[in-house]
């Protein structure tokens, strides 16, 4: 049996752009529009960290999404979801929400906390055109809901989708078959990292350092607050990394869906005449 080649390296390192969004929350957004053809099936990636009120107390009041999936992960903080359909939760620290939008909802998502650090990701995923109009639906998951491994010594996995080093996540999706990670490493410590070969792929530091590439080849660094796209190599089973000091970062995958997409704010289908009857049947109260 031949060995499993970890040869990713990286490509480019983006620097996040910040923002606002919502109703005046300060974020980082570090998947922006022009990688979404190259980082498909993923269509953002915003960062929020701040333990300054004044730059999260106003939240994402009452919007909508048709389209695709968001994914809402919370370091620190509590966020309350509400939207049109009665449903209702809480994101607490450590938890996850995967919201599948479909066919479209409005939703608010706001602090319940008026002080202290809120910190988290959201994610959006692109659902394929013959998913678009599926059901909308969520999946809340606390804390303890996310499994946890520790491959190696000095090595903390938090496997919120997909499946690593044996373990399954939280969600699984046959389509787009995301591997979202969570990864805390000790200094020194280096750890070759599965990714299916047929995945694009990026790392997102936020806390450390560490240096990506071939275990016998060339390393590039990836400082915190930074996304480094991760090469696509034929045949590769994944990168590997070395943590240049305690380093907790992101690894997420996903399987390409290859289509058209068009977006318009929240909305993002595969044609422009899609994407204005999502805008018509919004204004027209059918979400």
């Amino acid at each position: 049996m031949s060995t499993p080649l970890y040869t990713r390296q990286i490509e480019r390192l983006v620097n996040g752009i910040p923002t606002q969004d919502g109703a005046g929350v300060s974020l980082t957004r570090v998947l922006t529009h022009d990688l979404q053809r190259r980082l498909d099936p993923f269509l953002m990636l915003d960062a929020f960290h701040s333990d300054e009120p004044s730059d999260y107390l106003a939240g994402f009041p009452d919007h909508p999404h048709r389209g695709f999936e968001t994914v809402t992960y919370m370091l620190a903080g509590r966020m309350r979801h509400r939207d049109n359909a009665g449903n209702e939760g809480l994101l607490e620290p450590g938890g996850m929400q995967w919201m599948t939008a479909g066919r479209g909802l409005v939703h608010s998502e706001l602090p319940e906390q008026e002080n202290g650090l809120m910190s988290g990701f959201q994610l959006w995923v692109n659902l394929a055109g013959k998913d678009k109009m599926t059901e909308p639906g969520y999946q809340d998951i606390p804390a303890a809901g996310i499994p946890e491994t520790s491959p190696q010594p000095g090595v903390r996995v938090r496997v919120l989708a997909g499946s690593a080093f044996g373990t399954d996540g939280a969600i699984r999706r046959a389509t787009t078959e995301p591997l979202y990670l969570d990864l805390a490493l000790e200094a020194g410590t280096t750890l070759a990292l599965p990714i299916p070969a047929t995945h694009n792929a990026f790392l997102y530091v936020y806390e450390g350092a560490l240096a990506v590439g071939a275990a016998d080849g060339e390393t590039r660094p990836a400082e915190a607050g930074r996304m480094a796209v991760l090469s696509n190599v034929p045949g590769s089973a994944g990168v590997t990394v070395r943590a240049e000091q305690a380093s907790r970062f992101l690894l997420i995958a996903g399987k390409p869906l290859n289509e058209p997409i068009t977006q318009w704010g929240p909305f993002v289908m595969n044609t422009r005449e899609q994407v204005e009857q999502a805008i018509d049947d919004f204004r027209a109260g059918r979400f």
